[in-house]
């Protein structure tokens, strides 16, 4: 790199971010005790546990604050439940027929089709007309516990769903409907006092217990377990959300989903006038902040570790409903996110190792990979990920979508920095990175290096990344370290071959360069980046992208490919902008 980004000044100290489990999920301990209690949750005895008084009423029916799909609404309204690109006629539904995905039946069971319904149909009455039957039908098949249908998570967000839209189930005047339906949320309500903080920590666990917290507030007798929904929320709260606003799973998709969450039940405190919880409002004002700091110039979060483009307007509701106006994380020294910027220029980089296993089911191999824009437009890109669309549903591109070739990093021999098993888990790879931060009025420098490939091959990756403060250069050097100093042996005498890869954003065109060292990079707009290499050769190949709606997009990618004899390798490479745009 140039003495320029040399000169970056005002330097952090080295942040050395390990890996703390690579496990493989729950231990068989564990395991054991999940099948005890769901023998137990079947028992007349745990049925007998679950009785109590029976609510005449809610307290109170806050809104909803979050929009849905109205192409799914407006397909209920229609007699389907459509979603993920699977489509289930609602006449005559028995609920414990429907033969669908995991993640299909978690979104029937969780009732999140309601907040769908709800745009679509502003009238109550009407909508009523629609969701009583299906209500009915599920308390009819699903009154005693179920392993998937009362699992904790999927039953918080079912009792979040009923409760903000009780208008939609409860408009009937049909009493013996109406004592059912308020049993039932007692009844599932103390089950949730047994069970939630027994699930998985993460996201699962929070909506759990912040489900176990609502219905405590708004039905009367509840207090005792809104109290212990509010110390439970508090605890995985704690356990999940870093010291500096980022997450467990290192997933940006899952931290709005947190804050999302949280926002709803601090807007049910509110309208029951009850003393908010310190962690609550702690981790409101923790996460702000991150996911500012992992926001490109689109205002869409960074597609890392099997989050995707979340839609921006929900984004831009979530961070105003918070009241948070902190600035954006720039060096998140336990989440492991970098945040450069200069100019109309952003890029974000996955300086930190992956989550452990059992936070690591949908986590991405793309250690060291950036995502760079240039004002709306996002000029490099990783794959994106598929989350709650119909690509979920396709485990081969999922895989593909995971590995370290869909992101934007260099990969060794075409093999991912961390294993991805058949479980779906995070295996062996990566297990530390180091990263250092300069800044001054010129720019700034972050060098980060991690040892995924160093069992294997015998190399560490070391990546620098330099942005220009007026955000028209861009420049990196990747370089692949020999380990033997560490004790580490090759694994061959051979030279190992590597890719660099950049996948471009969508509409983004590439040209190479007379002298095929270079390419012209055009954006949307008419925006024309320089891109430079050397110590490799390049090569523009096809790609793909995920968007908003979860659609593939035919996109290309720039690629370096070279191969690192014993002592290594080094590659240079640099963006810039045309200075006549």
């Amino acid at each position: 790199m140039s003495d320029k980004a040399d000169k970056a000044s005002s330097g952090s100290p080295a942040h050395r971010l390990v890996r703390y489990g690579e496990d493989r999920g729950l231990s068989l301990t564990e395991k054991i005790g999940h099948r005890l209690r769901r023998l137990q949750y079947r028992s007349f005895l745990h049925g007998l546990r679950l009785r109590g008084r029976f609510p005449l009423k809610l307290l109170a029916a806050p809104p909803d604050l979050w929009s849905g799909d109205a192409s799914v609404g407006r397909a209920l309204v229609e007699g389907r439940l459509d979603y993920m690109g699977i489509s289930i006629t609602t006449h005559g539904l028995r609920f414990s027929a429907v033969h669908a995905p995991p993640a299909w039946l978690e979104w029937l069971h969780s009732f999140r089709w309601l907040r769908d319904l709800a745009e679509a149909e502003k009238d109550y009455k009407r909508g009523a007309a629609i969701v009583e039957p299906l209500v009915q039908r599920w308390l009819n098949e699903y009154s005693k516990f179920d392993e998937l249908a009362w699992r904790a998570d999927v039953l918080g967000e079912r009792l979040m769903q009923w409760m903000t839209h009780a208008p939609y189930i409860l408009s009937s005047e049909d009493h013996v409907y109406r004592s059912s339906v308020l049993n039932a949320l007692a009844r599932q309500g103390r089950h949730l006092v047994q069970t939630a903080e027994k699930t998985p920590e993460g996201i699962a666990r929070i909506k759990a217990t912040a489900g176990l917290m609502i219905n405590g507030l708004l039905l009367p007798g509840g207090e005792s377990r809104a109290h212990k929904g509010a110390q439970a929320l508090e605890r995985a709260l704690d356990l999940f959300i870093l010291a500096d606003g980022g997450v467990a799973s290192r997933c940006p998709e899952e931290q709005l989903a947190i804050l999302k969450l949280l926002l709803t039940v601090r807007s049910v405190v509110q309208e029951r006038k009850a003393e908010e919880p310190a962690g609550l409002t702690r981790a409101i004002d923790r996460l702000v902040p991150a996911l500012r700091g992992v926001m490109l110039g689109d205002n869409h979060l960074s597609a890392v570790h099997g989050g995707g483009l979340t839609d921006k307007h929900v984004l831009e509701q979530a961070l105003k409903l918070s009241g948070v106006s902190a600035k954006p994380l720039k060096n998140g020294i336990y989440s492991g996110f970098q945040r450069l910027e200069g100019g109309r220029s952003v890029v974000v980089l996955d300086a930190g190792p992956p989550p452990p296993g059992r936070v690591s089911q949908t986590a991405h191999a793309g250690t060291l990979a950036f995502e760079f824009s240039d004002g709306l437009n996002r000029v490099v890109v990783n794959c994106g990920g598929g989350r709650g669309t119909a690509l979920a549903l396709i485990p081969d591109l999922q895989q593909v979508l995971r590995a370290s070739a869909a992101h934007s990093t260099l990969i060794i021999d075409d093999t991912n920095s961390t294993r991805i098993r058949d479980d779906g888990t995070l295996g062996k790879g990566v297990s530390e990175v180091t990263a250092v931060r300069q800044e001054s009025e010129e720019g700034v420098l972050v060098d980060a290096v991690h040892d995924g490939y160093v069992r294997r091959f015998g190399f560490q990756h070391r990546r620098r990344l330099y942005l220009a403060g007026d955000g028209m250069d861009f420049r990196g050097e990747d370089r692949l370290v020999s380990a033997k100093r560490r004790g580490i042996n090759l694994r061959s005498a051979q030279d190992v071959p590597f890719d660099i890869r950049f996948h471009l954003g969508p509409g983004i065109e590439a040209t190479p360069t007379a002298d095929k060292q270079g390419a012209l990079i055009k954006l949307p707009g008419g925006t024309v980046w320089q891109f430079k290499a050397r110590g490799a050769a390049l090569s523009i190949a096809p790609s793909l992208w995920i968007d908003a709606e979860g659609r593939r997009r035919k996109t290309e990618q720039l690629v370096l490919s070279g191969e690192a004899p014993a002592q290594g390798a080094v590659v240079n490479w640099s963006f810039k902008r045309s200075a006549k745009q």
